[in-house]
């Protein structure tokens, strides 16, 4: 008898044990992460922290959903004994598709190491266009694990591949940003690291919810997770966002040609292109040029989706023919009046009716493939002034631009997009706001 409890008690003790191994193994490789992201009101920028190093520091970064990789400034405080080099030749250069290599004359220190030649990067400032040598940089990071409903304990990846950038490019940043986090598609953007770090559960995806208030969190999850959030006036009520009906799906594309400011030959652009077919100003179709949708041989036209451009920005025909399209339709509908334009912003009206979706304005819609469509109402399509005066938040891009329509932040605001990059597919919710939901309803 004394001898059948004695197993029975290993038995249960190795039950534990096996439990308390699956639970350390679940934790160190969650399924999904997270970070914060809030928007600066002076900026009109969307910035996150990422902790960098060890002791871990969280470094304030400007989001840029298409970025090659991620750059921070490493001239002035930038201590941490887990940083390394990234030295010629070896596999984290040809992983970065490194853009050559140097040696730093002066004392050593991040972004600048004498023992070797190390190689360099080409980081990018996105909201100016300027771009500057960097030394190829590794270092651990930490985020927080998530279950889709709230944050989860913090987890790390060692030897991060990032660029080491000087204060040089830090310009015209919201206040205390120190470099910029790249979301793009390409082997060391965020989304790609964080998958391979993390291996066959942990997803390449990643879901940006954009707030529409500063001083409010949205999120960023990476991985594959639910997405839930509370109502707006009732925070006991959770929804998953990724399971609501209206969720739809279109394809991602690839510019063959790199749009960055510092490019190799035969690079691919890290940006996210969608394919429209067509817009709709208040449910009916604009004449376009439609070959301007199209990317050509030498990586011109298309549509792409940006976090930097704070606005729409189109083609100066496709303007046009928005802009008319939307004045015959709010005259006819509203009684409403143009005011005087307010820079950037050319077409600001006396916009004053409300409802649940932003000031009642004619709706847009870009239509996808299989006529996929993302409609676009006033909380979106409109920027607030005044109480009384409402701008259309899309801009004039010229006749010539390098990508003839870039869907900027504000109309991505308090709508979820997850990029999937495996499949190539973006699968977004138009407006949450159907739902009673805005993108800092998230519990962190």
């Amino acid at each position: 008898m004394a001898s059948s409890t004695f197993i029975k008690s290993i038995i249960l003790f190795m039950l534990v044990l096996v439990s308390l191994c699956q639970a350390q193994k679940s934790a160190s490789k969650p399924k999904a992460l997270l970070l914060p992201v809030s928007k600066d009101p002076s900026t009109v920028q969307y910035i996150t922290r990422l902790n960098f190093g060890t002791p871990s520091v969280p470094k304030t970064l400007v989001v840029d959903l298409g970025g090659r990789y991620t750059w921070i400034d490493c001239a002035k405080g930038y201590k941490s004994s887990t940083y390394k080099p990234g030295f010629c030749g070896s596999a984290p250069c040809s992983l970065a598709k490194s853009d050559g290599c140097s040696k730093c004359l002066s004392a050593p220190k991040p972004g600048c190491t004498t023992k070797n030649s190390t190689c360099d990067l080409n980081p990018e400032n996105t909201v100016t266009g300027h771009v500057d040598f960097g030394e190829l940089a590794m270092d651990k990071i930490s985020l927080q694990s998530t279950d889709g409903s709230k944050p989860g304990p913090l987890n790390s990846v060692s030897d991060f591949i990032f660029s080491c950038a000087t204060d040089r490019l830090v310009i015209d940043f919201a206040r205390g940003a120190k470099g910029m986090l790249g979301l793009g598609r390409n082997p060391v953007g965020l989304p790609t690291q964080l998958a391979s770090a993390f291996g066959g559960g942990f997803h390449r995806k990643f879901a940006i919810c954009l707030p529409s208030k500063p001083k409010t969190n949205g999120v960023i999850f990476f991985g594959d997770s639910p997405y839930i959030f509370h109502q707006i006036d009732n925070k006991s009520m959770n929804i998953d966002v990724s399971s609501l009906p209206r969720l739809a799906y279109t394809k991602l594309y690839i510019n063959p040609v790199s749009t960055a400011g510092a490019y190799r030959k035969g690079e691919q652009s890290t940006k996210y292109f969608v394919g429209v077919n067509s817009i709709l100003v208040d449910r009916k179709p604009i004449r376009i040029n439609s070959t301007l949708l199209s990317i050509n041989n030498r990586g011109f036209g298309g549509v792409k989706i940006s976090t930097v451009s704070p606005y729409t920005v189109l083609e100066s025909s496709i303007y046009n023919a928005v802009v008319k399209a939307f004045d015959e339709a709010l005259f006819a509908n509203w009684n409403e009046s143009r005011v005087k334009p307010v820079k950037p912003f050319k077409d600001c009206y006396t916009a004053t009716v409300r409802t649940p979706l932003g000031v009642a304005v004619p709706d847009l819609a870009f239509v996808f493939e299989n006529n996929v469509k993302w409609d676009i109402y006033g909380a979106n399509s409109m920027v607030e002034i005044s109480r009384d005066v409402h701008c259309l938040g899309f801009l004039d891009g010229g006749s010539n631009p390098r990508t003839s329509i870039v869907i900027g932040a504000h109309q991505l605001e308090d709508n979820l997009l997850q990029f999937d990059l495996a499949a190539s597919k973006l699968a977004f919710t138009e407006t949450l706001l159907w739902e009673g939901i805005e993108c800092s309803n998230f519990k962190f």
